[in-house]
């Protein structure tokens, strides 16, 4: 499968940034790429004061490469940029090697808080 990282770095981020990216995810962005064609699925990670990714896992280089495409020329203005108030410091294209669904079952939700 093939996968896209986009990161951004939160060591300048204003205040209650965490907070208002959970926000975002939970009210906006889980439902605008739920069913998205062509993804297979999305996660959202952070690291509280270091960073904020969106790994996304495509299923063709052509559906990665499009989004990848779309999402570069525009970073700047994404939602993400906005709220932490800079551009993603890293867009990378990876290979997925494998996935494994554990025993408690896979869980896609709009939050884990």
């Amino acid at each position: 499968m093939h996968g896209l990282t986009v990161r951004w770095s939160l060591e300048e981020a204003p205040d209650g940034v965490d907070e208002a990216l959970a926000a975002y995810v939970e009210a906006t962005s889980h439902a605008k790429f739920s069913g998205r064609q062509g993804l297979r699925f999305k996660t959202w990670r952070s690291r509280s004061g270091e960073w904020f990714e969106g790994c996304y896992v495509f299923e063709s280089p052509e559906a990665r490469d499009e989004f990848q495409e779309q999402f570069t020329a525009s970073a700047a203005e994404s939602p993400g940029s906005q709220i932490i108030g800079s551009s993603p410091v890293l867009i990378e294209p990876c290979e997925i090697v494998a996935v494994a669904e554990g025993g408690s079952g896979f869980l896609a939700a709009p939050s884990f808080r």
